[in-house]
C-alpha cells in the first residue's frame, strides 16, 4: 500500500516544477523589461533567459531582433563595471541568433556576432588575450591584448568551442564541438580540431574534403 507521502509527492513535484517554470519565464528579460534599458540596443522578441549569466557593461552591448540569449550566459564589454569603453558597440549580436546555455562572450575592442548564428552549450569568445612576454611578471598581471572577432551570417558554433582574439570566421561556417578557432575561417567552410583546421569546404555545387580536387 502506498503511504501519504507517495501519494502525495508527485502533486508537489509538478507544483514545484510549474512554479519554477512560471518564474523563469517571468524574469527573463524582454525588450520592455527596465533591465533591457541598459543595453545600447535591444531588439523586439530579443529575450535574456533567466537565470541570467554574469552581465555588465551593457550600454556597449548590441542585440539584434528575435535573439535569444540562453540561461547562465555571461555578456560583459569591458574588465569590471563601469569601465569607459572606446568602441561601440564592444559587442554585438545580430538578429535571429541563438546564444547556448553556459556561454560566454567577453568583450573588450570589437565581437561582432552576424545574423542567425547559432550556438552549443559552454561556447567561449573573447577578443582579449594576456601578456606573455615579461618572463619576471606574472601572467595574470601583464597588458592584455585585443584582436577584434567576427563570425559571419549563418553560422554554427558547437558546444564547447573556443573563438580567441583575432578570429574572422566567414559565413555559414560550422565550428565543430570543442574547436579552438583563430585566424581567418572562409565561407561555406566547416572546421574542427584544437588548433582548429579547415576539413570540409563548398565550392559552389558541393560539399568536398580540403585538399581534394574539384
Amino acid at each position: 500500500m502506498l503511504g501519504p507521502w507517495s501519494l502525495l509527492r508527485p502533486l508537489l513535484g509538478g507544483f514545484v516544477r510549474g512554479a519554477s517554470e512560471a518564474a523563469n519565464r517571468l524574469a527573463a528579460i524582454g525588450p520592455r523589461d527596465r533591465r533591457a534599458r541598459r543595453f545600447g540596443g535591444f531588439g523586439s522578441g530579443t529575450c535574456i533567459s533567466w537565470p541570467t549569466g554574469y552581465v555588465f557593461g551593457e550600454r556597449w552591448i548590441h542585440l539584434g531582433e528575435d535573439t535569444l540569449i540562453g540561461s547562465h550566459v555571461t555578456l560583459s564589454a569591458g574588465m569590471v563595471p563601469g569601465q569607459q569603453m572606446v568602441s561601440d558597440p564592444v559587442v554585438r549580436i545580430g538578429d535571429r541568433c541563438l546564444i547556448g546555455r553556459g556561454s560566454a562572450i567577453v568583450g573588450h575592442l570589437s565581437i561582432d556576432i552576424g545574423d542567425d548564428v547559432f550556438t552549443g552549450m559552454n561556447v567561449y569568445i573573447t577578443d582579449q588575450n594576456h601578456g606573455y612576454e615579461d618572463v619576471d611578471q606574472p601572467i595574470g598581471t601583464q597588458l592584455p591584448s585585443e584582436d577584434p572577432v567576427s563570425i559571419g551570417a549563418g553560422s554554427w558554433i558547437g558546444s564547447g568551442a573556443v573563438i580567441l582574439p583575432g578570429a574572422r570566421i566567414g559565413r555559414h561556417v560550422v565550428v565543430g564541438a570543442n574547436s579552438v578557432v583563430r585566424g581567418e575561417i572562409p565561407d561555406f567552410s566547416v572546421v574542427v580540431g584544437s588548433p582548429g583546421r579547415v576539413v570540409r569546404r563548398h565550392d559552389g555545387t558541393a560539399w568536398r574534403r580540403a585538399g581534394d580536387a574539384t
